[in-house]
């Protein structure tokens, strides 16, 4: 089983910055892509970014490339997703999600991953 715990989400202006953590217990073999999600109130859950476990293959969605970075310790025990230049439009809640293989393409489709976290709240002000 594999355990994930997010943190670091808040209430910025636009324009601002985040970092948003997730914490993965478990059998590290248990998980291989990892990636953020988020959800907006009436919205579907989009995939944000996504990392190889290679921690160098990375893609990102259209909306958020060159903003946002996702990032993994060594230990791969910790995910990260720096947030930068906040719209308002990226109110939403963020997911943490792994995968128990390596997704094949972008690795932004929700149904390729199995376990979630309970998400992060981030609110973005105009």
């Amino acid at each position: 089983q594999v355990q994930l715990v997010e943190s670091g989400g808040g209430s910025v202006q636009a324009g601002g910055s985040l970092r948003l953590s997730c914490a993965a217990a478990g059998r590290t073999s248990d998980r291989s892509n990892m990636a953020w999600f988020r959800q907006a109130p009436g919205k579907e859950r989009e995939g944000v970014a996504s990392i190889r476990p290679d921690s160098a293959t990375t893609f990102y969605a259209d909306s958020v490339k060159d903003r946002f970075t996702i990032s993994q310790a060594s230990t791969k025990t910790t995910l990260f997703l720096q947030v930068n230049s906040l719209k308002p439009e990226d109110t939403a809640m963020y997911y943490c999600a792994a995968a128990t293989y390596t997704v094949p393409g972008r690795g932004l489709s929700r149904y390729s991953y199995s376990y979630w976290g309970q998400g992060t709240q981030v609110t973005v002000a105009s």
